[in-house]
């Protein structure tokens, strides 16, 4: 048996993102005995659609004299914008605290040159999954309502992506075997059969900016937000061996 080394890598990922596996240097540790030569190919498909998921995070801060008072205001404030996007339909799992933080603040006397004390500052932060991709905007501006005076995201997903990346699957495994077919027939063969198979699976979300236009009357329009398109999509590397006919 003739046994020829990896000597033909061929990159076709033309979207291939930077964080994916490289699975080269792996390669390079793994023996591979083959009949003729071995191409490697790494194609990266993603599918895009509608998203059915949005997270914002909210918070609340708040200032005192001492760190008591800032912490039992902080408390009431933030149970207020809790109960506000409990009464927005949001289920209790798709709350979560991300980060209570207490410090103490000072200002600077600059006649002095030197650090003054004024009080403490308690900040609390929660992430809100909404499931009402229109009501977004009206659930940002009753969070501001309720006494929340930070915001961020909006962040676009899919929950369940599953059907997706199955079809971006398909479309690589495509890719790759027709890129495969094409460099055997360039070099003489008459096909390839796979070696090996390796995914990297990626998950990606649109962050828009998002545009704040709070109005003071009741009769206000709700903060703009527009959730376009995210995508989802796979990564493989497969290493085919070229064949002929005449030696299978």
């Amino acid at each position: 048996m003739i046994r020829y080394p990896l000597s033909l890598l061929v990159s076709g990922a033309l979207l291939l993102p930077v964080f994916a596996l490289s699975t080269t240097a792996a390669a390079a540790e793994i023996e591979i005995k083959a009949q003729g030569p071995v191409i490697e190919l790494s194609i990266y498909e993603s599918v895009t659609a509608a998203p059915d998921i949005v997270t914002i995070g909210a918070g609340v801060s708040t200032e005192a004299p001492s760190a008591v008072e800032a912490m039992q205001q902080n408390a009431a404030a933030m149970q207020r914008v809790i109960a506000r996007i409990r009464a927005l339909g949001v289920a209790d799992q798709d709350i979560q605290t991300t980060g209570i933080n207490l410090n103490a603040q000072y200002d600077y006397d600059r006649d002095n040159q030197r650090q003054v004390f004024r009080g403490y500052q308690v900040s609390n932060r929660v992430s809100v999954k909404l499931r009402d991709i229109e009501g977004t905007g009206a659930a940002l501006d009753a969070l501001v309502a309720a006494g929340a005076t930070d915001l961020s995201g909006p962040s676009f997903s899919i929950e369940d992506d599953e059907s997706a990346k199955d079809l971006a699957r398909s479309r690589a495994v495509e890719r790759a075997q027709q890129r495969a077919q094409a460099y055997a027939a360039l070099l003489g063969y008459d096909g390839v059969r796979v070696l090996a198979v390796s995914e990297v699976i990626e998950g990606r979300s649109q962050m828009p900016q998002m545009e704040m236009r709070m109005m003071a009357s009741d009769g206000a329009a709700a903060t703009p937000v527009q959730p376009g398109q995210v995508s989802t999509g796979v990564n493989i590397t497969i290493k085919y061996e070229m064949v002929s006919e005449s030696a299978q």
